[in-house]
């Protein structure tokens, strides 16, 4: 098979792959099944057609509404299944054929749905976790049979990076509490670095956290918290802000409050970057000492 067509397979699977993520976004959270009933309109409960369920295409299809009660589908859906699919195919372009391939877009794939959870809901599903640990463990083992561990932590590295990476963050919240006196750190964070650190080893589990907290400061300082205060003053937050479910300000007359982004919002995209640039950079670094 050529590597247009590997490519070009890699992004229909990853399509698909986006399209049941967007079920389990929905549906995780609120403890339901990700597997009965099928997909069907909120409003009208219209049961969704083969041919509308098409990834991408059937969002289109529909112009972004629901054919039976005209109720707006939020574009985020055919996003996510794009740009699961653009992952796919970027890692099939980058390691080809391979395990490795097909290990880092899945880990790619369970990033990108915890971080939406967790901005959306302010928490971060066992389900993705859960399969997000055993799938990293598994593949680390056959990694190792077949020879083709990649970017990845080998498997002694990742059962001590997930014990790390999981113990490290619970530390760092517990002193969040106790300086702040609130709790400064979720569970879902904890189990989201036993997930990392199965993936990266204990280094590098280390090295997401300050990726992800130097993200956050940048981000927060640059654009959350600046919003935050023109939507205080003009006393009320924003449609787009309440679509994304920030809590960016009160509504209304009152004090100023800090707004809250939840911190897995940026442990997944530094995740990504660490495993894929993390190496290269510790050893620039080194270089340089």
């Amino acid at each position: 098979m050529s590597d247009r067509a590997v490519q070009l397979l890699a992004f229909l699977v990853g399509a698909c792959v986006g399209s049941f993520l967007n079920v389990c976004i929905a549906r995780w959270p609120h403890d339901l099944s990700v597997v009965s009933p099928p997909s069907r309109c909120p409003k009208c409960e219209r049961p969704i057609r083969a041919y509308e369920n098409v990834p991408i295409v059937g969002w289109l299809l529909l112009r972004g509404r629901c054919a039976g009660c005209n109720l707006p589908i939020a574009p985020t859906y055919p996003a996510i299944e794009l740009l699961v699919a653009l992952g796919w195919l970027a890692a099939a372009a980058a390691f080809g054929p391979t395990l490795t391939a097909v290990r880092v877009a899945v880990f790619g794939t369970v990033l990108l749905g915890i971080a939406v959870t967790d901005l959306k809901h302010y928490l971060i599903p066992d389900g993705f976790t859960v399969f997000g640990l055993v799938w990293l463990l598994a593949a680390a083992l056959a990694g190792h049979a077949v020879g083709d561990q990649g970017p990845f932590a080998s498997f002694p590295d990742a059962v001590v990076g997930a014990c790390a990476g999981a113990g490290g963050i619970a530390i760092v919240g517990w002193l969040g509490e106790v300086a702040l006196k609130k709790e400064a750190m979720g569970f879902g964070d904890v189990t989201l670095m036993a997930v990392v650190g199965a993936a990266l080893g204990a280094e590098r589990a280390l090295l997401t956290v300050f990726v992800g907290a130097l993200l956050a400061v940048v981000i927060f300082l640059g654009v959350v918290y600046p919003v935050a205060r023109l939507r205080w003053r003009s006393r009320g937050v924003g449609a787009a802000g309440e679509q994304l479910g920030l809590a960016l300000g009160p509504q209304g007359d009152g004090e100023f409050e800090l707004p809250h982004v939840p911190f897995g919002v940026f442990l997944a995209p530094a995740a990504l970057l660490t495993l894929l640039f993390g190496y290269p950079a510790v050893a620039w670094y080194l270089q340089r000492l």
